[in-house]
């Protein structure tokens, strides 16, 4: 594969995973870490850009991302797949992202409400894009992200030279432990199990390029991954240093869309607005062409179905659900997108150790969906005071929402025993 192909490939790799949620979480972490956000933004860039990194090698390595749940029972296997993708798809992820590039993009700009309008225009333009499979990365990789980039650098070298504020002390969670609690928010994006979903278009693009052979696309997935960590890092820690140094004009901000509409006013005036509008814009634009691909690409590996009247099906719907259920299917799909993270990241752990293949892997999903399932029902505040205290008693990790942490990597531990404990008993034939 030549480099330039490589190149467009990480490119377009960062613009999916880069919607307007990317861009507004760090500013409000880094905006409360006050002095100590470069911690912050350490520990956030470990969880919210390594498990996604360590899933795309992952799934390089096993050349298909289906083979990431091949020994699951064949009912268990297709329920995940089914959930990751209607949820990642016109349940939750794409009609928040219509909304989203209104309310930032249009909105501010708008005496009345269009959003009707909007998402009808802004879905057809997304489907238009998304149906052109084999062109996905030139059309987003060569042409969008650089353009993304441009922009982003142009909010970030003004703010440099002009910062708005200094930083202040942090709040009481980032002056005791901002490691920890940048790790915790990083968590909380969830990219590890959008990063599930793209590998069926990252793969695609790779096997589109004429790599074929596992070598080969193990190999080219791990400079993908690569090429996704600089860019990434770099852009969280350019929106961690607007919100670090917004002090003197949104320290009262409620949210990090705040801050940077805030900030890229004060910089460069309504140039700044429309600047931010713009990018706000392409962002939603490339993870709404991304997961449409995703999901037609599923359906048609999967259950045969045609790629363009699935790609079409999935736009109508998350046209539909953005102007008229979108609240309400919030409430029905992120406790389920909170349950399917943990699941989708002990399927990754399991692969990295080799054992995708182990018929006991349905046990590791069981266990990350039983506490998996704890950790949302908290996160919810759905468990009663008395309960709560039992558990942030008895259960480790279960104050951070993270309980499935030691149960599933002691299985897992347990397992890649059991498996190198098999090899080794197993006779020896010369």
């Amino acid at each position: 594969m030549k480099k330039r192909d490589i190149t467009a490939i990480g490119f377009t790799t960062f613009a999916l995973f880069l919607g307007a949620g990317n861009l507004i979480f760090p500013p409000m972490m880094a905006q409360q870490a006050g002095e100590n956000w470069l911690s912050a933004m350490l520990g956030f860039l470990i969880s919210a850009v390594g498990l996604p990194a360590l899933t795309i090698v992952v799934l390089g390595r096993l050349s298909s991302a289906n083979k990431l749940t091949q020994a699951l029972p064949p009912w268990l296997d297709r329920t995940f797949w089914l959930m990751v993708f209607i949820t990642l798809g016109p349940a939750f992820v794409l009609p928040r992202a219509v909304t989203v590039a209104y309310e930032m993009g249009l909105k501010p700009f708008v005496s009345e409400s269009y959003l009707l309008p909007f998402s009808v225009i802004f879905c057809a333009i997304c489907l238009l894009l998304a149906l052109k499979p084999g062109r996905l990365v030139d059309i987003i990789g060569k042409f969008m992200t650089p353009a993304l980039i441009a922009m982003l650098g142009i909010l970030v070298i003004t703010a440099i030279y002009n910062p708005q504020g200094s930083t202040t002390q942090a709040v009481a969670a980032y002056q005791q432990a901002p490691l920890v609690n940048g790790l915790l928010e990083g968590y909380m994006t969830l990219d590890a199990i959008a990063a599930v979903a793209f590998g069926w278009v990252i793969i695609q693009a790779i096997k589109g390029k004429g790599i074929t052979d596992q070598a080969g696309i193990q190999r080219y997935s791990f400079f993908i991954a690569g090429i996704y960590i600089l860019l990434m890092s770099t852009c969280y820690l350019a929106m961690g240093y607007l919100g670090a140094s917004s002090s003197s004009i949104a320290s009262g901000a409620s949210n990090g869309g705040a801050i940077l509409t805030l900030y890229s006013a004060a910089i460069l005036g309504p140039v700044g607005q429309v600047l931010l509008a713009v990018i706000t814009l392409t962002a939603c634009l490339t993870t709404v062409i991304g997961l449409t691909n995703a999901n037609a690409e599923y359906f048609k590996k999967t259950y045969q179905l045609p790629f363009t009247k699935t790609a079409t099906a999935v736009i109508v719907l998350t046209a539909l659900v953005a102007n008229v259920g979108l609240e309400q299917l919030i409430s029905f799909s992120l406790p389920l997108i909170l349950v399917l993270c943990p699941i989708a990241i002990a399927l990754v752990l399991a692969a990295s150790l080799s054992l995708s293949e182990n018929h006991h892997l349905k046990y590791l999903v069981f266990t990350a969906f039983l506490f998996g399932s704890i950790d949302t029902a908290a996160v919810l505040g759905m468990v009663s005071g008395s309960i709560d205290q039992i558990l942030l008693q008895w259960l480790p990790l279960y104050s951070s929402h993270l309980s499935w942490l030691l149960p599933c990597t002691l299985l897992l531990g347990y397992q890649s025993f059991s498996l190198k404990l098999t090899k080794s008993q197993q006779p020896a034939f010369r």
